[in-house]
């Protein structure tokens, strides 16, 4: 009797093994049911999960996400990335402008803050003048919110055609900066230029209200 019992047995479960087998052989790419949430893009878009582990892809450019950093953000239109200028920066991107002489720079650099120091302090140690080459007074500071975080913009001069700002943004342990550069400014000089209007300016302002990222 026992031995008829444990036949059954034997027979079932092959019976089963090869009901799966059959099973998955006839029906080897039987589609994935991913979620189906959404990812918001820096520019407004959005990606949907997709392949075998239902992950994100990539956003599509003008989408640029920075995993060093951990931020992501869209490019404004007419930048494109070149070389970074020194070894604080992680990214830069430029756009020729329709004057000869001009240009519209955009420049995003990293700075640690020590330990024993602050964000404030990393700031102030690091937002030189243009001309000078020295640390700008506390008169140049001011603060905004873009987007979903809040800035510390110093204005770091105008010199020789140049007018820069950098746009802080302190964190846990560092201190991201953006550089608006313009280049070849005639009216340079005017003490009522309203530098937001300048095209790198204003395209890192627009860029700032995309930032995504801590």
């Amino acid at each position: 009797m026992k031995s008829l019992f444990l036949g059954m047995l034997l027979i079932l479960i092959l019976g089963i093994g090869g009901f799966l087998y059959r099973n998955a052989a006839e029906h080897p790419t039987l589609p994935i049911a991913c979620p189906l949430d959404a990812e918001i893009c820096p520019d407004g878009t959005s990606v949907s999960r997709t392949g075998s582990s239902c992950t994100f892809p990539a956003c599509p450019p003008p989408n640029v996400t920075l995993k060093d950093i951990g931020v992501a953000f869209a490019i404004p239109d007419g930048f494109t990335a070149t070389t970074v200028p020194d070894t604080a920066s992680i990214a830069a991107y430029e756009m020729a402008t329709s004057s000869s002489a001009g240009a519209a720079d955009i420049v995003i650099r990293r700075y640690a803050i020590d330990a024993s120091s602050t964000a404030l302090a990393a700031i102030q140690q690091t937002a030189l003048g243009l001309a000078s080459g020295a640390p700008v007074p506390a008169t140049a500071f001011s603060s905004t919110v873009l987007g979903t975080h809040r800035f510390t913009v110093v204005s770091l001069g105008r010199f020789e055609g140049v007018v820069d700002t950098a746009y802080y943004l302190p964190r846990g342990a560092d201190v991201l900066r953006f550089d608006a550069i313009d280049k070849g400014v005639v009216n340079w000089t005017d003490p009522n230029l309203d530098t937001s209007t300048l095209p790198a300016h204003a395209a890192l302002r627009s860029l700032l209200t995309t930032l995504q990222g801590d």
